[in-house]
């Protein structure tokens, strides 16, 4: 075989790749770090190439360090800082994930709730999904909350889904989701709640329905603020699988701004390896990795 057809080696295949420089990377996990408190180890370099990668295309150019050199050496930084926190954010979620908590939350936490309200006023259960991503646990919640009302007449809510990515709450709103996506919810669930395109373009796509949407509103919320501008009589709160991002002391002082924001006898739930930090706060433990405001 001549030279000319042989194939590249795969050393460098692998100088050819294009990667963040260290100093970019370093400045990139700062800003981050500083502006949202989460951590941006070396271990997570690819992942975050990976998504600028995708970025940088957008705005028309080929490689990172023509990307890195707009944000830090052309003043892009300004109009680029909400687009690379967006895209730099970890947005895993899933419809019914960690499906014990809505079954606690159906069985327990709602009549306890109802309970502690007065005797023949309608309770307004207020719930708040402090970490939404693209919606699927804030409508979850919405889904368990609304077939819990169709039983108790006495009873209403409202969910209120926060992030700190405008992208993710972009799609939240529209509440547009892959077939796939939908998995986990139960078929009666489906049936009630989630229209499914019909039209070849739309097949592979589902829709919340617009009367569970009415029930759930979106905002951006920034954990590391200091003040967080929302109602301090919230019933529930889901804080789960965000605060691993954190180190220990940003992990505790945002659990205990969010607990600020529980009325008497409120629920904080946080993700099952999260559960420890709920221990430190004025909670006491109700199931595993369910705490309530004392």
């Amino acid at each position: 075989m001549s030279q000319a057809l042989r194939r590249p080696s795969l050393s460098n295949e692998l100088a050819t790749v294009d990667r963040l420089k260290d100093g970019d990377y370093a400045r990139i996990a700062h800003l981050v770090s500083d502006h949202s408190g989460i951590k941006l180890p070396p271990a997570k370099r690819t992942m975050v190439e990976g998504r600028l990668r995708k970025r940088m295309r957008t705005l028309g150019y080929a490689r990172l360090v023509e990307y890195c050199a707009f944000l830090f050496d052309q003043g892009g930084l300004d109009s680029e800082f909400v687009h690379l926190i967006d895209a730099v954010t970890t947005n895993k979620t899933d419809f019914f994930r960690e499906v014990e908590h809505f079954s606690v939350l159906e069985t327990e936490i709602i009549p306890a709730l109802v309970d502690m309200r007065r005797s023949g006023a309608k309770a307004t259960i207020k719930l708040w999904s402090a970490a939404s991503s693209t919606g699927a646990e804030a409508y979850t919640i919405a889904m368990v909350m609304a077939d819990i009302a169709a039983r108790r007449r006495e009873l209403d809510f409202e969910v209120l889904g926060t992030d700190i990515s405008t992208e993710v709450l972009d799609q939240a709103k529209l509440a547009i989701y892959p077939r796939e996506m939908i998995a986990p919810v139960p078929a009666e669930t489906c049936g009630r709640y989630v229209m499914r395109g019909h039209t070849p373009d739309r097949r592979a796509e589902v829709r919340i329905v617009p009367e569970l949407r009415r029930k759930v509103r979106f905002a951006r919320l920034n954990l590391m603020d200091q003040r967080y501008p929302f109602d301090r009589d919230m019933d529930v709160i889901f804080l789960r699988n965000v605060l691993i991002y954190f180190d220990k002391p940003t992990q505790e002082a945002v659990a205990s701004r969010l607990v600020g924001h529980l009325r008497p006898g409120g629920f904080l739930i946080l993700g099952h390896s999260e559960s420890v930090v709920g221990s430190s706060l004025n909670l006491r433990q109700w199931a595993p990795a369910v705490f309530q405001r004392t």
